[in-house]
């Protein structure tokens, strides 16, 4: 089977695990269970919970004892149990372990993937800023097919969601065993220090000015991710309690209107190597933290009837958002960090995105929002919020191309001339 072949379906088995439920288990939260808001805050805290640290500790054992793509298929073996647990559960409390136990196994496969696909591209003589980005846009497609697939088979207030998603990471556990062998290159050193020896010298890269910059806006923009997938949905399921919106069809079909925003996603990860090219990683970045201003701001001034076209032209704009960051900023790390430490540098990123940022983004918005836009009877100020969060994302715009200084090295610049 064709290697680049091999690493398309293992990313639209990635990301389908995580868009059947993702954006679904809101409306599966309070029109099923029937549970409180503040405790659905929580649930959502367990993905940033997760990635402070699981990621890193992954990448540390792939870099120094296990193969990666081994301990890919064994986090997804174990999330398959837990999802599969999930419907069972009859009160928040034990979900919310539940899910914590889930992201735990689920969090480090986001990383682990990258670290897989980039060694299988090197060992077929690949080159990862042109080949990698067409391969994880089947990532965003598997995303897209699971959203629809829940949506259309009615299963948006459903358990079997959890099942669904249960019976792909199981199989994609199984089927990562068979991926081209990626084994922990440092363990191949001698004469290492204490430090080298336990995989924790990934943790040196904050030293470097370069670096620490870059995970700090990591952070900033892994909050921003956050407030999309927290809010985005709910926001749009709350023009149902407006008479003049309950039957439009942004209202009637959230998932695929918000699923538009993934539909993006696969033109813009396919346009990264000519943004590369034309512009360097740095303004590419910097597009992405202009595109969340964006993103955030149409949201402001949108509606699901006469303001529907602003709600998918900022479901267009989230492609680049997104995209632009985050793989570019793998791209970076891939380039910029010594081979021995690239897993676990590759986890300290999804632990600055996914972990911090996640986390400190779920709880700060939430008591800000709480605090400074609900309504005398108790709606949200929706336009509000979406403007504070519009504001925040320009406030990280303007300030990162003074802040973040590098010079490309050879890497990186044979990387993004090739691309």
């Amino acid at each position: 089977m064709n290697i680049k072949f091999r690493l398309i379906l293992m990313n639209f088995m990635q990301f389908f695990i995580w868009g059947a439920w993702l954006l679904t288990i809101g409306a599966y939260w309070f029109q099923d269970k029937h549970w409180s808001g503040a405790q659905f805050g929580a649930i959502f805290s367990t993905m940033g919970i997760s990635a402070i640290f699981m990621p890193a500790l992954t990448g540390i054992i792939a870099d120094r004892f296990i193969n990666a793509e081994k301990l890919y298929g064994m986090m997804h073996i174990l999330g398959a149990c837990t999802l599969f647990t999930l419907p069972q559960i009859t009160n928040p409390s034990a979900f919310f372990w539940v899910m914590l136990l889930n992201m735990v196994f689920y969090m480090p496969t986001l990383s682990l993937s990258i670290t897989v696909a980039y060694s299988a591209l090197k060992g077929g003589g690949k080159d990862v800023v042109k080949d990698y980005p067409p391969i994880r846009i089947w990532g965003t497609i598997g995303f897209i097919a699971a959203l629809w697939t829940v949506s259309l088979t009615h299963n948006e207030t459903s358990p079997n969601q959890f099942y669904i998603a249960s019976a792909v990471a199981l199989a994609l556990g199984l089927y990562s065993f068979s991926l081209p062998k990626c084994p922990p290159l440092s363990a191949k050193t001698t004469h290492k220090s204490f430090t080298d020896s336990l995989g924790l010298n990934a943790f040196k890269l904050f030293k470097d000015p370069k670096f620490a910059i870059f995970f700090g806006f990591s952070m900033l923009l892994g909050a921003a991710l956050q407030l999309t997938n927290a809010y985005g949905d709910t926001f749009i399921q709350d023009f149902k309690n407006i008479s003049i919106y309950k039957d439009s069809v942004g209202v009637k079909y959230p998932a695929i209107i918000m699923s538009i925003s993934q539909f993006s996603e696969t033109f813009f990860i396919l346009a990264i190597p000519f943004f590369l090219r034309k512009f360097g990683i740095k303004y590419v970045m910097l597009f992405s933290m202009l595109a969340w201003v964006l993103r955030f701001g149409l949201f402001a001034f949108g509606d699901p009837a006469g303001g529907l076209w602003m709600i998918i032209l900022s479901c267009i704009v989230y492609g680049m958002a997104f995209d632009f960051f985050n793989i570019s900023g793998s791209l970076f790390v891939e380039t910029q960090a010594t081979p021995d430490i690239r897993a676990s540098a590759q986890g300290l990123f999804m632990m600055m995105v996914n972990g911090f940022g996640a986390f400190f983004g779920s709880i700060i918005s939430g008591i800000v929002i709480d605090k400074f836009f609900l309504l005398p009877g108790g709606e949200k100020d929706w336009h509000g919020i979406w403007l504070s969060f519009a504001s925040y994302a320009l406030v990280i715009a303007v300030i990162f191309p003074f802040v973040f200084r590098y010079k490309h090295n050879k890497a990186l610049e044979h990387a993004i001339k090739h691309a």
